[in-house]
């Protein structure tokens, strides 16, 4: 037939997609993990789960993507980095209840499969695989015409990982006396993107290489910072050290977030002015004339993750963040909850 049309020819290039697994399974060799059998390319991800130190296993999952932080990277023509955002947005969520990440995978979908730029992406998840130390096992790369524009594309992924029923964080120790310990985030994360772009680009009409007044290199930069990954650290503190709940400040911010390991006995109080906040975020605030309320409840401000922790052992878990490189505030309290009233309570410094 000499007028016969192919998948390629629709915008699907299969050649091209078999090529481009060939390439992912050699960069995916850098995340070896004992448990992964075979290789990235089959139907699906085997991992041998080993279970002898553990008394009741319990695996958790977590999914999650990367959301409007993506159009800085379009922007930028930089796309090495959001793989580690990917990563990260799911293993700090299993992370707050004591879960090891064991293994990852992910899903790519573009218009038109740009080689150069999924295997820059994959190298982002390889490196954020790594900081986590979980394996990449696996994943999903879909050319889909018509649905994205010319080098643009969409994120998403899953992890598992493991802890022993004994050792689960859920917050249900949580006391009136506790301190909230806040570690210090590497920026904005991967939260509030859509607010970010309508301050900058839309009411400022900055370019992506514009240079601000206390950011150490340009706004393009500072937005596409990857988002910190806490599972070695929270893996190395609970080890030793009691923690009674983790909270990881994602979307919702302090605010929404806190309250979701919080029993509803206990109140949050928290003081303002007690860590230190990014200049970006308060170069958003004014720029953007955002309440201080919306601010809590959309960036993380400077604090990527609460610990909950025993008063008695505030110090020693200060000590051991900073021996981990890590960056700690005594934030805030529990105390009894009143009348039912507000869960959360922000204290003027």
């Amino acid at each position: 037939m000499s007028n016969s049309l192919t998948y390629a020819d629709a915008g699907v290039d299969i050649d091209k997609a078999n090529n481009f697994v060939s390439i992912i399974k050699k960069i995916a060799k850098e995340t070896p993990r004992t448990g992964v059998m075979g290789e990235i390319g089959g139907f699906g991800g085997l991992f041998s789960l080993n279970v002898a130190d553990f008394e009741k296993p319990v695996l958790v999952s977590s999914t999650d993507g990367v959301g409007t932080k993506l159009k800085i990277a379009y922007m930028m023509d930089k796309h090495d980095t959001v793989g580690i955002d990917l990563v990260a947005m799911c293993v700090n969520d299993i992370a707050v209840q004591g879960a090891k990440p064991l293994f990852f995978l992910d899903y790519l979908s573009m218009g038109k499969l740009n080689t150069d730029i999924a295997t820059d992406i994959i190298k982002g998840i390889v490196e954020g695989c790594k900081q986590a130390n979980c394996a990449l096992i696996g994943g999903e790369t879909a050319e889909m015409p018509g649905i994205y524009r010319e080098n643009e594309y969409d994120l998403a992924g899953f992890t598992v990982g493991i802890v022993d029923n004994s050792k689960i964080i859920d917050g249900s120790e949580i006391r009136v006396g506790n301190r909230l310990i806040g570690i210090a985030s590497s920026g904005l994360h991967s939260n509030g993107y859509s607010l970010v772009r309508k301050i900058c680009f839309d009411k400022l009409n900055l370019s992506i290489d514009s240079k601000l007044p206390g950011l150490a290199g340009t706004i393009g930069e500072e937005l596409l910072a990857p988002t910190k990954i806490y599972s070695e650290t929270i893996q190395r503190l609970i080890r030793d050290l009691p923690v009674l709940g983790l909270a990881h400040i994602t979307g919702g911010g302090i605010s929404d977030n806190i309250l979701r390991i919080i029993p509803k006995a206990c109140k949050v109080v928290i003081r303002k002015g007690s860590w230190e906040v990014p200049p970006v975020f308060t170069f958003l605030q004014k720029a953007g004339n955002v309440s201080e309320n919306e601010m809590m409840r959309t960036f993380n401000n400077g604090i990527g993750m609460i610990a909950v922790v025993p008063e008695k052992s505030v110090q020693d878990v200060l000590e051991r963040l900073n021996g981990l490189g890590e960056k700690g505030f005594v934030i805030g309290e529990i105390v009894e909850r009143k009348n039912s009233g507000d869960q959360l309570e922000w204290m003027e410094p």
